[in-house]
């Protein structure tokens, strides 16, 4: 593997892929525990598939925004390490699948040719940071937030406050009150504002806080109605450490944002931000949104002659993927993605596309499609053209005939039911029997394998999550029904109700049912989700009870959709999150790893990152002797409490001070160089008692 590494440039990336590799080896001789190396693949993207042996590749690519440059490298690195298939998710990522980890670090090298990551797209780390695909186009916008976007991602990129949370942190940024990023189901959703101050224009954001999906969905909390943006950055950091500190991490299923807000209340997690803004590196942290601004020039290509097409399928494409930029003369054009899979070829005529008669750029949608964007409207009719030979010229863009689908079942541990097949065969059932429909954006349908909302099936106009149902002594795969979600712009939106489980086979029936009940009683102009408030939710189950029985279930029933055999529920352990078993010693290693990082920081007068890493060498240091103990070491605050009242008090480890005093220096010293260096001196202290009595504990 060596001759790939003299071709990496950046010195940071090339000591992850190197250190990637050294784990792999490691891991490969069983020096590393499996689960604790499974921690440290996923905060490098690699994601275990159902498939035993191969890896879900997982490519971070910020606010969906890929260069024609960008998106050929992918396609070679798909090409291959992979299959040449590419696979959009709802967070604006690109997943390849079946690739072997032992070439992960070669792949990842050819990645970041083009400057393309793979760094922190899985695990317990702050996830892709999300925008609405129409940011810097959207006429409704009060500014362009892509700036903001991309300078949360590299702040947070590598930040140690948030490379081994309790669990995954998600943060998305709204080009308008629309909140097309649905900032209201997320960690942290900002929404653009513009305020006048003394005759000048102020630029700052919303701010949602603790939204989430999965099994118990949670609305987000509006915390500041205008937060300069100047405030961003530190606003973050601030949030990041407390949820990294206070976060559950022995059980996985209250381990997100959302039940840490519940458990604290709004106000007691706000104080606890403003507690940390002792510790931050930074107070303010202006964005040069300027500089960006500056560079974004409208293209212009040569001019091509096209005959206009006049039959309705163009007419139809046209109201429904084409849409005017606040630029005036050009449009963005919306791609319809199947399932959000296309193949690497189809990706590099898209990509000469754009370079030669686009703006070199296309965003990925977090309905798992393409916005090509900066489209001269004159060339309307050639980008149709081109589109109807890549098959992308479908209409019913961002419509209810555009099925969004997580993997499910295909490749995914936590699979129940297959989320693919069901919208395979939906999606179907709309463009045959009900193309009314592809017209109207407000209404949606969204499915998922699992309770775990990839798919975001619980905030759908009609929803479908992937379960199994008993018949005797046999499984069926079956879909629980979620009825009335919408987003209302401005940070709110409602979560659908769970209606009623059917077995999966009967999705269709269900599915026209509803749909022949809307058309039949909806009022004019109205909503599906103002109808389902209408109605009500019993409404819908009388509706679709008939089809919930499974006395009358045929041998078909029992295949899955896009199977042959018969169904067999099999969950594997989920990666998602990234939960980790750690074994004493390995965690002592990493304390030490820890402490390593703060050496290097200190050498490189990186403070901030110095004093982080030492804080978190002390905390595994004490997890490890904890765990040992068998005591519950289930957040970084508990760890504390625990190692003080275990073993510090009661005399058994003298770490030369009241622990407690000794860890929380983080929160009451500015990060500058002397407090790195004395804080270093103190763990080091710390690590060395606490290593001398776990060697003596073993001897004996």
């Amino acid at each position: 593997m060596q001759s790939f590494r003299t071709e990496i440039e950046n010195p940071v990336v090339e000591k992850d892929i190197i250190e990637l590799e050294k784990k792999i080896s490691l891991f490969r001789d069983g020096k590393i525990d499996d689960e604790k190396f499974r921690s440290l693949r996923l905060a490098r993207g690699i994601y275990g598939q159902r498939q035993q042996g191969v890896q879900m590749i997982r490519i971070k690519l910020p606010y969906g925004k890929v260069s024609s440059e960008q998106l050929n490298r992918i396609s070679d690195v798909s090409d291959e390490y992979s299959t040449g298939r590419l696979h959009i998710t709802t967070r604006q990522d690109i997943q390849i699948h079946y690739v072997s980890l032992d070439r992960t670090p070669e792949l990842w090298a050819e990645l970041d040719k083009d400057n393309v990551t793979i760094r922190e797209a899985c695990g317990n780390t702050v996830r892709n940071v999300t925008a609405s695909e129409t940011a810097g186009v959207d006429p409704k916008e009060p500014f362009d937030v892509t700036p903001y976007a991309h300078a949360t991602f590299e702040y947070m990129l590598r930040n140690p406050i948030c490379q081994e949370m309790g669990r995954k942190f998600k943060i998305s940024f709204s080009a308008s009150e629309e909140d097309t990023a649905l900032g209201y189901l997320h960690d942290l959703g900002f929404i653009p504002q513009v305020r006048e101050e003394n005759g000048k224009e102020v630029r700052g954001f919303k701010v949602l806080l603790g939204g989430g999906l999965g099994s118990q969905p949670r609305h987000a909390d509006e915390v500041h109605e205008f937060l300069p943006t100047d405030q961003l950055i530190p606003f973050i950091e601030g949030v990041v450490r407390v949820f990294d500190r206070h976060g559950e991490r022995a059980k996985r299923m209250k381990a997100r944002m959302k039940f840490l807000i519940n458990n604290l209340g709004i106000e007691g997690f706000m104080q606890l931000v403003e507690e940390e803004k002792t510790a931050l590196p930074y107070k303010t942290y202006p964005i040069d949104y300027k500089s960006y601004e500056e560079t974004q020039k409208l293209p212009n290509p040569p001019s091509v002659q096209t005959e206009t097409p006049s039959d309705n399928t163009y007419k139809k494409w046209l109201l429904t993927n084409v849409f005017p930029q606040k630029q005036k003369g050009f449009v963005s054009i919306g791609v319809k993605v199947y399932l959000g899979d296309f193949r690497t070829d189809v990706a590099r005529k898209l990509a000469k596309l754009i370079k030669d008669y686009a703006n070199n750029e296309i965003r990925l949608t977090l309905r798992q499609n393409i916005l090509i964007r900066d489209v001269r409207e004159d060339l309307i009719p050639f980008f149709y053209q081109e589109l109807q030979k890549l098959g992308f010229a479908a209409h019913g863009y961002n419509t209810v005939g555009d099925i969004t689908a997580c993997p499910g079942t295909d490749t995914c541990n936590l699979g129940i039911a297959s989320s693919t097949g069901a919208a395979s065969i939906l999606e179907k059932v709309i463009l045959e029997e009900y193309p009314e429909f592809l017209v109207d954006k407000d209404f949606n349908i969204k499915i998922s394998g699992c309770m775990n909302a990839c798919g975001q099936h619980n905030m759908a106009s009609i929803g479908f999550q992937g379960m199994s149902i008993k018949v005797g002594k046999k499984v069926a795969p079956a879909l629980q029904v979620l009825l009335g979600g919408a987003t209302f712009g401005k940070g709110k939106g409602k979560f659908s109700d769970k209606v009623i489980k059917i077995p999966s086979k009967r999705g269709p029936q269900a599915l026209r049912a509803l749909l022949d009940d809307f058309k039949q009683h909806a009022n004019e102009g109205e909503s599906y989700h103002a109808f389902y408030e209408r109605m009500g939710q019993m409404y819908f189950y009388e509706i679709l009870k008939p089809l919930a029985s499974t006395e009358d279930l045929k041998d078909e029933d029992f295949v899955d959709w896009g199977n042959e055999e018969a169904y067999v529920k099999a969950i594997g352990v989920g990666e998602c999150a990234g939960v980790v078993i750690d074994l004493v010693s390995t965690l002592l290693l990493e304390a030490k790893e820890k402490l390593a990082n703060a050496e290097d920081s200190l050498k490189e007068s990186k403070w901030s990152d110095a004093i982080y890493h030492t804080y978190a060498g002390i905390i595994n240091a004490a997890k490890a002797i904890l765990t040992a103990e068998g005591v519950n070491t289930n957040s970084y605050a508990n760890i504390v409490k625990q190692f003080e009242e275990v073993l510090a008090e009661s005399g058994k480890i003298n770490v030369g001070g009241k622990f407690s005093d000794i860890v929380y220096q983080i929160q009451n010293n500015e990060p500058n160089e002397s407090f790195a260096r004395s804080y270093y001196a103190d763990a080091e202290r710390v690590f060395e008692q606490i290593d001398a009595f776990r060697a003596k504990e073993v001897q004996v």
